[in-house]
């Protein structure tokens, strides 16, 4: 794959191929036929997670101890053309294995008599339908239709075959495995498309009486929920069996970075005709995005700067006179861009008249590459299915009914541009929606309707402001707050551990690479090479019988001799060759990683040996072989290099901080490559959005502010909107200490700008991160001083984990700050659990109690408010 795995992906990845082995096996071992779905929120990256499947299924995978299928052929199949386009062109982005020559759109003449192993087959709806050039002619017997007597179907014009005959025949092959993937699976089953789609895929899916059904069936889609109801509304579970749904957690996403955190939403405080105003403020927008993105670029050294979009939504009966003055409002105000900056990607695909402007067609799946389209006037033709991660702001000519369109459409923006989350500035990380048909009062209603459970709006912490004021470090915060915030103990939440050697090759190839330590691998590899010679003499012993292990290759004999009853065993040893030595190779390389092995062989066998007649090359082979499989040396290079890899980050990390944010956080990937917590870096945030519009029930109000925030608007205020009443009850407590130097409402997601806490899900296993909700920053004995004041509620299902996590990170990291303080209300007490205090940490790691009843012991205390 060119693209580094996300940890969830890779957690995806491999469940996916676990089940299309266990699907591989029942088809080809009693007939059975399966399905299964993998379901992830839009931005997940399913087509990048279904690329590293199948290019494990064609070629296998180490990581994931997969072994190739060499019969496997793949049939991805949509309703849309331009999806399967789009598709196209990610799995040739994503994986170097994959060519023109093993992706194959099927367009007629599509002529063959079965189709070939290690290739994706792209299909739509429409390519099997009734007047298909594929399909035309010919008619299917148990399909309601009858041949005429004598004759058999015809096969369409200059084709042997139908499309339908060489799936049948594929499908019958011994050596082959047919697994079809259904992309957006729910829309192929769709009622709301023609009558015939339906029973297109249900065809497909199931078979006739003249055809076999496809063995394998692999839905992608946003829910399994969706799948499910689709198979079933089809006929298509019947005689087939449910394998495990493939789930990705949608919070894992949000954590990821690989979408939006925040979604802005500009709406008139009162109902009327404000298209013309709030059309002017989304130019505005626009410009001022391209302006950020250029100076981000540059900052970066990027070569290509993000080239923000706009799009103009309109309702299902356009005014083309509405449209023309909108598009002459945007460059009014951003006079930059030109009659080519706009396209559109109405029904009709002609040039379309908007007032005096004519706007060309352009195809949905072009317009993220089209980078010269700035302006996008759209329906709801991509509000599905598309992916343009430049897109950021929206303004909608749909009136306040229209809730689920506008939605739909935005759960298409959310990805961000860089695949990346931009480090402390959230202006970067937003999407902005401005809606000039809704009013405030509709407007409470959206953001309910958008931070519920929608399977188009991933992640479960995604925020989404009414009045969002851009926010700039406060001045009236002391620069000495700022440098301690920089300094406190952050944790990384551990992905795919990988071996402690291969980490700290990939970090010395990092540093390498960045001109940080020049030569760095080649001295890891020299300081590896002495560990693994010293450990080699202390157990000699063990090392001995295991080179003799590598050499001698054991044999069973059985023998059965005709006329006479029973079996004669005998047991013979033979000197390995070299190729069972090159496997005993693939061994070391699991273990130690290919660099080190390689480069270990060169320092025993010598640099003038000849592979190919040497014998001393191939006693180095087995000694590397051997020293693997002993399990003493194993463990002692892992600890050495853990120990190497802690003190390279420890020499490097002031200029660790130098680099680009890209590099920053490929560094912070090779932390998290660990089975346990890492600790991270902070970086104090750049800009920040907050709401300054406060919700009461079903009222907008000014919202609150209050001083001494990291973050703040020009007047040194911060809105009170994020936090909730407890929150509020404790941050104005606190900001009455006369000690009080500033204060900071830490982001609930994984970012460098919030300090994480990260602890093991005891429910599913995985690993997690808890952000408290407030730092505090006070002038003790003349010194600024960090707090961790955590207000949670006791009742809630992650009450006692988050607890546990906050305990372990106090008996860490518990030098580094004043006070850590978990505190709930119980009995309407505000209630604190001093985790700066032993006794409370062990009580709280080891008792096993119920969150309120660690509260209501004599652990607890009432909490003082400050004066």
């Amino acid at each position: 794959m060119k693209f580094t795995l996300k940890d969830y992906q890779a957690d995806a990845v491999e469940d996916v191929l676990a089940n299309l082995k266990r699907a591989r096996d029942a088809f080809k071992s009693n007939g059975e036929r399966s399905s299964f779905s993998l379901a992830a929120t839009t931005g997940a990256g399913k087509t990048v997670m279904a690329a590293a499947a199948i290019e494990a299924l064609f070629w296998g995978n180490d990581t994931f101890d997969f072994e190739p299928d060499p019969g496997a052929v793949v049939l991805w199949f949509s309703d849309d053309p331009s999806l399967n386009l789009q598709t196209f062109t990610r799995l040739l982005q994503a994986s170097e294995k994959f060519t023109y020559s093993n992706l194959k759109p099927i367009e007629p003449p599509f002529s063959a008599p079965r189709l070939e192993p290690g290739k994706v087959y792209f299909l739509n709806t429409q390519k099997l339908g009734t007047k298909s050039l594929l399909t035309r002619g010919h008619v299917e017997s148990g399909e309601g239709q009858e041949s005429l007597p004598g004759l058999s179907p015809a096969a369409p014009d200059m084709q042997g075959w139908t499309l339908w005959q060489t799936l049948a025949n594929t499908i019958e092959a011994p050596d082959l495995t047919l697994y079809l993937v259904l992309d957006e699976a729910h829309r192929g089953f769709s009622a709301k498309t023609t009558a015939e789609k339906p029973t297109i895929v249900r065809k497909l899916v199931n078979g006739t009486t003249a055809r076999p059904a496809i063995p394998i069936v692999w839905g992608i889609s946003a829910t399994p929920k969706h799948f499910q109801d689709a198979m079933q509304q089809a006929e298509a579970t019947g005689g087939r069996r449910a394998l495990p749904d493939v789930r990705v957690d949608s919070i894992r996403v949000q954590e990821s970075g690989l979408v939006k955190d925040t979604l802005v939403l500009d709406i008139p405080d009162e109902a009327g005709n404000f298209d013309s105003v709030l059309v002017r403020r989304a130019a505005r927008k626009l410009k001022d995005s391209t302006e950020r993105w250029a100076k981000y670029a540059a900052s970066q050294g990027l070569k290509e700067s993000v080239q923000p979009l706009l799009i103009l939504q309109t309702p299902n009966t356009p005014n083309p006179d509405e449209i023309g003055v909108a598009l002459d409002t945007i460059v009014s105000e951003y006079p930059e861009l030109k009659s080519a900056s706009v396209r559109h990607v109405l029904g009709d695909h002609s040039t379309q008249d908007f007032g005096a402007w004519k706007v060309d067609w352009i195809e949905p799946q072009r317009v993220q590459e089209a980078s010269h389209v700035r302006v996008l006037v759209a329906k709801d033709a991509i509000s599905t299915g598309w992916d343009c991660p430049r897109a950021e702001v929206l303004v909608s000519f749909r009136r306040a009914t229209d809730n689920t369109h506008i939605t739909q459409l935005l759960g298409r923006m959310v990805r961000n541009p860089l695949a990346r989350r931009i480090p402390g500035d959230e202006r970067l990380n937003a999407v902005d929606c401005i809606l000039p048909f809704f009013d405030r009062t509709t407007a409470v209603k959206v953001v309910r309707f958008l931070t519920g459970e929608l399977d188009e709006m991933p992640g479960g912490e995604k925020k989404v402001v009414l009045d969002g004021r851009e926010l700039l470090p406060n001045p009236n915060v002391p620069d000495e707050v700022r440098q301690l915030w920089s300094t406190l103990p952050t944790q990384t939440i551990p992905q795919r551990g990988a071996r402690p050697v291969k980490r700290l090759v990939t970090l010395a190839q990092a540093l390498s690479a960045d001109d940080v330590a020049p030569g760095a691998l080649a001295a890891i590899e020299k300081e590896l090479h002495l560990v693994l010679d010293t450990y080699a003499m202390r157990y000699q012993g063990k090392l001995d019988a295991a080179v003799k292990e590598v050499w001698d290759v054991h044999v069973k004999q059985i023998e059965g001799r005709f006329g006479k009853k029973g079996l004669t065993y005998a047991e013979f040893v033979e000197r390995a060759d070299d190729r069972a030595i090159r496997i005993g190779l693939l061994v070391a390389k699991k273990a130690f990683g290919a660099d080190i092995v390689d480069s270990y062989v060169n320092h025993v066998a010598g640099p003038d040996n000849d592979e190919a007649d040497d014998d001393g090359l191939r006693e180095a082979y087995v000694r590397a072989a051997a020293l693997a499989t002993v399990k003493e040396v194993r463990d002692k290079v892992d600890v050495e290099a853990l120990e190497i890899t802690e003190r390279l980050f420890g020499q490097h990390r002031v200029t660790l901080k130098r680099l680009t944010d890209e590099r920053q956080q490929e560094y912070e990937n090779v932390r998290a490559m660990a089975t346990d917590p890492q600790r991270g870096e902070l970086r104090p945030p750049r800009t920040r959005i907050e709401d300054f519009a406060d919700r009461s029930g079903d009222d907008v109000v000014a919202a609150p502010v209050v001083p001494l925030h990291l973050m703040s608007d020009e007047a040194g205020n911060f809105p009170l909107t994020s936090l909730n009443n407890w929150e509020r009850e404790v941050v104005l407590a606190e900001l009455k200490r006369s000690d009080v130097r500033g204060w900071y409402r830490n982001p609930s997601r994984a970012a460098v700008d919030s300090l994480g806490v990260a602890y093991r899900d005891e429910t599913t296993g995985n690993w997690r991160s808890m952000h408290p909700d407030l730092i505090f920053f006070n002038e003790i004995g003349g010194r600024i001083v960090a707090s961790i004041l955590d207000p949670h509620g006791h009742h809630l299902e992650d009450a006692s984990m988050k607890l546990k996590a906050l305990a372990a990170f106090a008996k860490e990291y518990g030098d580094a700050f004043h006070r850590i303080e978990a505190m709930s209300k119980v009995d309407n007490v505000m209630r604190v659990l001093d985790m700066k205090r032993e006794a409370v940490r062990e009580a709280v790691l080891h008792r096993g109690e119920k969150a309120v009843d660690l509260y209501r012991s004599e652990l607890g205390v009432d909490y003082q408010p400050g004066e």
